[in-house]
């Protein structure tokens, strides 16, 4: 069955509990966390269970999964977070090498045992520098390479701006993507107040054959995000009524 989740990071510009009431009102029934969500672990937990909601999924900063596993483990489990996602690698870390990604992709493989030990799953979410190729190769497909403990929140909308076709990833990936974020880009030069993004239906992501490449590939977990929205309530509530719609 597919479930729809909404990625906090949306609204960091807003309260934390104003989100989660606008959440629940609007509809949704899971969210995915982030950093600050994690401060105050038991905040975070009355508010999910103030306002019916799960956390399954939740970003976390590769620094803390790599140097301190067992907060990450304690942070997932008090908030009852299966999978364990690393989204980011700031801009002045990247790798531009194909042995700096081998070398991280290997880091990315080690950090992954102790989450996989502790009964959870690892995973890693993209942007759109893992589709730069270095020496031929995709960053991602390096990533993949090092470990099939690491499995995929695949970004469909950055695999997008980067120029490549989110149907061949999802394709490509088939049975290692824990959860795909769905979300949209604005027509060119539209929507530039919220950083070129839209609400999920409203933008150039052709989701009628996006679907059923979901489908295909055995997501079952959508999770909505907008990178910088003006009004987090009409894009929460927009894009949660075109994910339905589908």
């Amino acid at each position: 069955m597919t479930t729809i989740s909404y990625q906090l990071y949306s609204s960091r510009n807003w309260g934390a509990e104003e989100t989660f009431a606008m959440l629940a009102e609007a509809g949704y029934k899971e969210v995915e966390g982030v950093g600050p969500h994690y401060e105050d672990l038991a905040k975070t937990k009355a508010f999910l269970e103030r306002y019916d909601l799960t956390m399954p999924t939740g970003h976390f900063a590769p620094y803390l999964v790599e140097n301190d596993p067992e907060k990450a483990i304690e942070i997932a489990k008090v908030l009852g977070i299966t999978d364990v996602i690393v989204p980011f690698i700031p801009p002045a870390e990247r790798m531009t090498t194909l042995a700096g990604w081998t070398d991280f992709a290997a880091r990315l493989a080690r950090e992954s045992e102790p989450i996989i030990a502790a009964g959870l799953e690892f995973a890693w979410h993209n942007h759109d520098f893992e589709f730069v190729p270095v020496d031929g190769q995709f960053p991602l497909d390096l990533i993949a390479a090092a470990s099939a403990n690491i499995k995929f929140e695949l970004d469909l909308a950055w695999i997008y701006v980067s120029g490549q076709d989110p149907i061949e990833w999802l394709e490509k990936y088939k049975g290692r993507i824990i959860a795909a974020h769905v979300k949209d880009v604005a027509p060119k030069g539209e929507c530039a107040d919220e950083g070129g993004w839209a609400d999920v239906g409203y933008g150039t992501m052709d989701w009628k054959t996006i679907k059923p490449a979901m489908d295909a590939a055995g997501v079952t977990r959508y999770v909505v995000e907008h990178d910088n929205p003006n009004d987090h309530k009409r894009m929460a509530t927009r894009s949660l009524a075109s994910i339905q719609a589908f």
